[in-house]
């Protein structure tokens, strides 16, 4: 996946807090074995968010496994700069946290891409584009959270398209190369409409490890897969 990033114009990062932890390597085999790109951990302290989920020995332990695979490393934690490094060290390849989470967003970004990870921001529903700013140049993802974080199986939100479609009016006009990636009740009927507001990297969670057959899945990967052809020629 390094070799590959940015190569493409979607990719698929299926979250595995919706996966069956009782065979979460045989559960990540499958989805990779379905086409997905990455896998997405969503870390969670039970305080920046209502809930709590996996750590660093779970991506650390998960790495042994799949060592070629990309990491994309979701943390909805308070005050991030204490662990980024930690799942770097784990085996992150992508470290993504909340701009609402810390008061010094700059350093963590700076500390993350020191350690030789990519680095992406998140923006909860209801945080605007603008607390960005001056950062979007050192940013490769910024992550838009189409719900409320927490809780895998909510409702995608309708209002982030308009976030998205923001966010790649910024990066166009301004020529930033950051990804746009998408969190959140993704599903086959607004999938199309999130890759055509401008969603790079497209997070799965409920969808996937619960509700979606194979054949369901690989339909809505073929459509992807045509939407990247389209935006790769535009």
């Amino acid at each position: 996946m390094n070799k590959e990033w940015k190569n493409k114009s979607v990719f698929i990062s299926p979250s595995i807090l919706a996966a069956d932890f009782s065979c979460l390597g045989d559960e990540i085999s499958k989805v990779l074995g379905l086409g997905a790109d990455m896998i997405h951990f969503d870390v969670m302290d039970g305080v920046f968010v209502p809930n709590i989920s996996l750590g660093i020995p779970v991506v650390e332990s998960l790495r042994k496994r799949f060592d070629n695979v990309f990491f994309d490393v979701h943390l909805m934690i308070v005050e991030p700069e204490r662990y980024v490094l930690d799942f770097v060290k784990a085996g992150g390849n992508l470290i993504t946290f909340h701009i609402e989470s810390t008061r010094h967003p700059h350093r963590v970004i700076e500390s993350i891409k020191r350690s030789g990870a990519k680095v992406g921001v998140a923006l909860n529903p209801g945080t605007p584009v603008i607390l960005l700013k001056e950062i979007f140049d050192i940013l490769d993802v910024v992550l838009v959270m189409s719900v409320n974080p927490g809780f895998y199986g909510q409702s995608f939100i309708s209002s982030s398209l308009k976030k998205i479609s923001e966010l790649d009016v910024v990066r166009k006009e301004n020529g930033f190369d950051f990804l746009i990636e998408v969190d959140g009740g993704l599903n086959e009927k607004n999938v199309e409409k999130v890759i055509s507001a401008g969603a790079n990297i497209l997070v799965f969670g409920a969808f996937l490890f619960k509700g979606a057959t194979a054949e369901n899945f690989k339909a809505i990967l073929d459509k992807i897969r045509i939407e990247d052809k389209i935006k790769s020629e535009d």
